[in-house]
């Protein structure tokens, strides 16, 4: 089973579906801002940089470097596969812009601060969530 078969998934609205669907072509899709390019996540109105409303989804390398990361032991439901590796990553376009997700397709105490990771998606349904794995 999947370690992340437990994970509830997001209800998409049209403010996230670009977010939790991109990854049906293999891409990671973060809001940018046409006017003064700042990449803005989580999904929002405006710009918290300058203010404007011309955000548009924009495909994103996929690479990042952990900043920060837990081994979680418990199993909070039945059926999770222990255990393994919360991170928040920093995609590589915008330093801040950072993603909490799981580092998969490694033993947990080998996800360390500083490592390169790239994106992977696992299909649940009807989204497409971003985990990462190790970059080579």
């Amino acid at each position: 089973m999947s370690h992340l078969s437990f994970t509830p998934l997001p209800q998409l609205d049209n403010a996230n579906r670009f977010f939790w669907t991109s990854g049906q072509t293999g891409t990671l899709q973060v809001l940018r801002c046409a006017d003064c390019e700042h990449w803005v996540h989580p999904p929002a109105p405006i710009c918290p940089v300058c203010q404007q409303m011309h955000l548009a989804p924009a495909a994103v390398s996929g690479m990042a470097t952990v900043q920060a990361v837990t081994i979680n032991h418990q199993a909070w439901v039945p059926g999770i596969e222990l255990p393994y590796a919360i991170a928040i990553v920093e995609l590589d376009e915008q330093p801040g812009l950072r993603l909490t997700t799981n580092v998969v397709g490694v033993p947990v105490e080998q996800v360390q601060i500083g490592q390169r990771v790239r994106v992977a998606f696992e299909h649940r349904e009807d989204v497409w969530l971003p985990v990462f794995t190790p970059a080579l």
